[in-house]
């Protein structure tokens, strides 16, 4: 359990609360806990439903009054109020961060308590409140009968640059700019660790451990950033302006949207409850690679299904690097002849890039796997052990087949943060929207994106980051700067397919599946070179270079200036890169 923070002897807050969170709290004396989150508001996040059982087991009190991150009304702060009063305390509140916990205490105690007192017990407690100033104020005199946060406050604060995010596009982004320009810049992300996300299929593989693929924020953000630590609740294009969750309101000049995309565990009924016991596990979360490796150690004999869903995902190689080196591990203990393995895809074909495919094949082929294409994972009944999957036949015809399973790895089906998806930025699927070549949205000339939430066509992978970093801050410093965007993104995105332990398949191609390989060899050879890269020089690209705005092989592709009035054509500059590495 995360530290907890008390604001009064009969209140604390905490960040979310896992259901073996709620044995431990009896014994620290809480009698209650008021759920603040909405359910599916994150991935992995319990449901409110399973919550409240454990905690009624438990003999705790319980409340579930879920408020939206941002928008906090009078309603839902007289439910919580009315909570309180009705609770036996001491009770535990808890939100994603602790923030709208907080935030609804200090709303409640408005009209009787002095905005500086409150104000200095939510600091007191790590919460920084300062932007409900004129909220609390105006609750002091009187409490107002519409509570939420309105757009006509002025910001609490702005910055040059503000980035939603600090995974690797914000971080990657960011340093970038400050490579170019000293400029105020804040990164807004709410989480305190850092993923190399990449690496958790080699921690699914036996190759890495856990901790190597996780690091503490605060070393991961480059030098020179403020990072507000806290989630965005909304955008407000019209007013240069992001809405966080405690109803504060950041300016900006500028604006990067990266905070990657969703996965939609509960999309697949039954997914969830089943994730990390009966044989069922995914390369896609921190916490379940681990137990992937250690059902692959398990096994014997028996059937083993991979699913990958419809696209877009992020890694779009990494539900079948799953299986790949799965079978590798079952093939050097001899037992894969014992082992029936089948990889469910929803896609038309092994992979996106033809000139990729028959190398794959002949792994598939070599290990012995059932590939089904057009196959969809629908359900899933983990004591059971059986999963649903609908697949298309050649005619057109979809059929529906139930297959049992002793090990089930499961891609979930992905889409953009709800924020992202509800916001004015997004396009019909719900992505941010942008120019496939500058990444600056097509709408409001001073927003940009990149990364998995973004609308371009490329693979979303960590490869096609480090690319168009350099591309978002040339042209962010243009557009600040009352020029055009002149850098170039390509569509280059990298896939290191895994087909063995100890060979890769190093994918690199751009827009329309053009191969854009970095050395100039046969990109479709599994080599023992490319494991290398993959096992020892990307996590160092990744963190000490991509990270910190070092562009080497990254620089941008620029368009001419635009010519003078009058000027020959002949006259142009050539197209520059910028030279920093």
């Amino acid at each position: 359990m995360e530290t907890l923070r008390r604001l009064t002897p009969a209140l604390s807050v905490a960040p979310q609360l896992s259901v073996a969170d709620l044995g431990g709290l009896s014994a620290l004396g809480f009698h209650a806990v008021i759920n603040n989150r909405p359910d599916n508001e994150a991935d992995g996040q319990p449901p409110s439903a399973v919550l409240e059982a454990t905690a009624r087991r438990l003999g705790l009190g319980y409340r579930h009054i879920p408020v939206v991150s941002g928008t906090v009304t009078d309603a839902d702060v007289a439910a919580f109020d009315q909570a309180l009063r009705g609770l036996r305390g001491p009770v535990l509140a808890f939100c994603r961060t602790g923030t709208r916990s907080s935030t609804l205490w200090s709303l409640s105690q408005a009209p009787h308590l002095d905005p500086e007192a409150i104000l200095r017990t939510a600091a007191e407690a790590g919460y920084d409140l300062s932007g409900l100033r004129s909220r609390l104020e105006a609750r002091w005199t009187e409490v107002q009968p519409d509570g939420a946060v309105g757009a006509d406050l002025p910001p609490t604060s702005s910055f040059d640059v503000v980035v939603v995010g600090g995974g690797a596009a914000g971080s990657s982004a960011a340093a970038s700019l400050l490579r170019r320009r000293t400029l105020r810049i804040a990164i807004i992300e709410p989480r305190d660790v850092h993923y190399y996300q990449p690496g958790w299929t080699l921690v699914g593989g036996g190759v890495f451990s856990r901790s190597q693929t996780a690091r503490p924020m605060r070393g991961t953000l480059p030098r020179g950033v403020t990072w507000l630590h806290s989630a965005v609740a909304a955008f407000e294009p019209e007013h240069n302006a992001v809405v966080l969750e405690d109803g504060s309101r950041i300016g900006y000049r500028g604006l990067v949207v990266v905070p990657g995309l969703q996965l939609q565990w509960s999309a697949i009924p039954g997914l969830e409850d089943a994730l990390g016991r009966d044989g069922v596990t995914s390369n896609y979360r921190f916490d379940l690679a681990a137990y992937t490796w250690e059902l692959v150690q398990g096994m014997q004999r028996g059937v083993a299904l991979f699913t990958q869903p419809p696209m877009p995902i992020k890694c779009a190689g990494a539900p079948q690097k799953a299986m790949y080196l799965s079978c590798d591990a079952w093939r050097r203990r001899g037992v894969l002849g014992d082992v029936q393995v089948a990889f469910h895809s929803a896609a038309p074909a092994l992979f996106g890039v033809a000139a990729y495919v028959p190398p794959l094949m002949r792994y598939v082929e070599r290990y012995g796997a059932q590939l089904a294409l057009q196959s969809t994972l629908k359900s899933v009944d983990g004591p059971g052990r059986t999963a649903v999957f609908e697949t298309r036949q050649p005619g057109g015809d979809v059929v529906q087949e139930t297959k049992s399973f002793d090990m089930l790895h499961v891609v979930p089906p992905q889409v953009a943060p709800d924020f992202v998806r509800t916001s004015p930025l997004a396009d019909a699927a719900g992505w941010v929207e942008v120019s496939p070549e500058t990444l600056r949205h097509p709408r409001y000339g001073n927003i940009f994106s990149l990364g998995d939430v973004c609308s371009a066509p490329n693979a979303k992978t960590a490869a096609a980051i480090r690319k168009q970093a350099p591309v978002v801050a040339e042209n962010v410093i243009a557009v600040l700067e009352g020029r055009e965007p002149r850098a170039i993104y390509d569509g280059y995105g990298s896939c290191p397919l895994t087909v063995e332990r100890g060979r890769v398949v190093l994918a690199e191609f751009g827009y329309g599946g053009k191969l854009l390989p970095t050395i100039p060899w046969d990109s479709t050879r599994p080599r023992r070179s490319a494991w290398l890269v993959k096992t020892r020089l990307l996590p160092y690209l990744y963190f000490d270079m991509m990270l910190r705005g070092r562009e080497w092989l990254a620089r941008p592709q620029m368009l001419p200036d635009a010519p003078a009035p009058h000027a020959a054509v002949d006259a142009m500059p050539a197209t520059t890169t910028d030279r920093r590495i």
